[in-house]
């Protein structure tokens, strides 16, 4: 199972580098029959290749590796109910410059740093099955506190813009969690604040859900008594 969710990866990734499989091999020394079974899970990649196809493909190891939320091991460190035994999060806001549902998904790797984990976040993509594939790419890390959680993102293709994302009250158990992204926008340049919805599982994608995700009346109610853009 973990060898095909790595071949699954290391796929999507390839052809988010527009890589045929025969470019791949080429580029590791290897045939493409054999690219193509790694990608399928039917051979187990040793430690070495595995980083020769990091390499070739520009993305992190640790970004290939794919370790289930019931693989982990566990640990002290304060987890709040919402993030508990969980390794992907859904998200998603409304862009009124394209009039459109933006999707994104965060990875929550097992490398800590201290007390904050390694996490993966992907923004803007059509395709659930390919998610890396995506508009803008960041890792960071994500820091839980007793009412709050916070996450630093560095945009991996830049390397350079850095965003930021605050959940509120993530101790309640509860499956959806309203927060906040801030970052730069460059169409056209612009600092931003997002309203974001977070979620445990992904959701329909409804008329009434795309409404629910454009800033309401009671927003801007709030913006304008605390002069202020807030989420809760």
């Amino acid at each position: 199972m973990r060898s095909k969710n790595i071949g699954k990866r290391i796929k999507a990734f390839r052809k988010m580098r527009n890589l045929t499989l025969a470019q791949l091999g080429y580029m590791i020394n290897k045939n493409e029959s054999t690219i193509s079974k790694y990608e399928s899970g039917n051979i187990i990649i040793d430690l070495e290749t595995l980083y020769d196809i990091s390499d070739a493909l520009k993305v992190p190891i640790d970004q290939l590796i794919y370790v289930p939320s019931a693989e982990k091991e566990k640990t002290e460190e304060y987890i709040p109910t919402f993030f508990d035994n969980i390794d992907i999060i859904y998200s998603y806001y409304y862009d009124g410059r394209s009039d459109e549902l933006i999707r994104c998904m965060m990875e929550i790797s097992n490398y800590s740093k201290g007390n904050k984990k390694k996490v993966y976040f992907y923004m803007n993509f059509k395709d659930y099955n390919m998610y890396q594939d995506c508009e803008n790419k960041y890792q960071g890390y994500i820091e839980h506190f007793h009412a709050l959680t916070n996450i630093e993102l560095v945009n991996l293709d830049t390397g350079m813009e850095k965003s930021n994302i605050k959940i509120l009250a993530t101790f309640l158990d509860t499956d959806l969690r309203w927060g906040l992204y801030n970052g730069f926008s460059f169409r056209p340049m612009m600092p931003v604040s997002l309203k974001m919805l977070f979620s445990r599982n992904r959701l329909e994608e409804s008329g009434e859900f795309i409404n629910s995700l454009k800033i309401s009346k009671d927003d801007i109610k709030n913006l304008r008594h605390y002069n202020m853009f807030s989420t809760t």
